[in-house]
C-alpha cells in the first residue's frame, strides 16, 4: 500500500506499525543529510508524506523521533551480533561470525552506522545511555562464551568482551572511511584473525 497522499489530498491511513516505520525512515533520510541539529520535523513530514500533526501523533518532537531510530538501528545490530555467537559451539567460528556481522551491518547500511556512532547528539544523556547499554549487552555476550571456556572470572572475561566489542567497532569505522578500498571479506578477516590469536591463548577450562 502507497503511503502517499492520492489525488484528494487524503492522506492513507495506514496501520500504526507500518506508519511509524514510514515515520523512521523518512527520519532516517534526513537525519542522514541534515544531521541531528540541521534537521527540521517540517522536512520529515514532507519526505514522509504526511502532515505535522500526523508526524507528532507518533513522535512529540524531534529528539524522541532520533531516539526511537537510535533504539531501532541498535536492536538490529544487537541482533546480528548475538546471533552471530550464538550460531555456532566452535568458538573460532564464532569470532569470525560475529566480526563479519559487525562488518556486515556497516556494509548493508552505513548511514545507520553513521547515526549511530557519529551523531552530533552522543553527548545527550539519553543517547549515552543506550549506547553504553549496547555496548554493556555485546561485551557481556562475548563475556559468556570467554568465562565460560577458560579460567578466566567474569569481571576479566568481560574486560576481554569490551576489547574485542571496541575492537569491531573501531575498525569496522576505519573500513568504512576506505570507501571500499579493501575487499570486506578481507577487512573482516584481518580483524578475525588478530582477535582469535589473541583470545585463543587464554587456557581452556579444565
Amino acid at each position: 500500500m502507497s503511503s502517499e497522499a492520492p489525488a484528494s489530498g487524503k492522506a492513507i491511513r495506514l496501520p500504526r506499525d507500518e506508519r511509524r516505520r514510514q515515520l523512521l525512515n523518512a527520519a532516517h533520510e534526513v537525519f542522514v543529510a541534515n544531521g541531528y541539529h540541521g534537521a527540521a520535523m517540517d522536512e520529515i513530514a514532507e519526505v514522509a508524506h504526511v502532515s505535522k500533526p500526523v508526524l507528532y501523533q507518533h513522535f512529540p518532537g524531534k529528539r524522541e523521533l532520533y531516539l526511537a531510530l537510535l533504539e531501532s538501528h541498535l536492536a538490529s545490530l544487537t541482533e546480528l551480533l548475538v546471533e552471530a555467537l550464538r550460531s555456532t559451539t566452535d568458538n573460532k567460528l564464532r569470532v569470525h561470525a560475529t566480526m563479519r556481522a559487525y562488518f556486515q551491518f556497516i556494509a548493508q547500511d552505513s548511514q545507520a552506522h553513521r547515526i549511530v556512532f557519529e551523531s552530533d547528539l552522543n553527548n545527550d544523556p539519553d543517547v549515552s545511555r543506550r549506547l553504553e547499554a549496547f555496548n554493556a549487552r555485546f561485551a557481556d555476550e562475548i563475556a559468556g562464551v570467554i568465562s565460560g571456556d577458560t579460567r578466566l572470572s567474569h569481571l576479566e572475561a568481560t574486560l576481554l568482551g569490551r576489547a574485542m566489542a571496541g575492537m569491531a567497532q573501531v575498525s569496522a569505522r576505519y573500513w568504512l572511511e576506505t570507501d571500499g578500498s579493501l575487499d570486506i571479506d578481507a577487512a573482516s578477516e584481518l580483524v578475525y584473525r588478530l582477535a582469535w590469536r589473541g583470545i585463543s591463548r587464554f587456557p581452556k577450562e579444565m
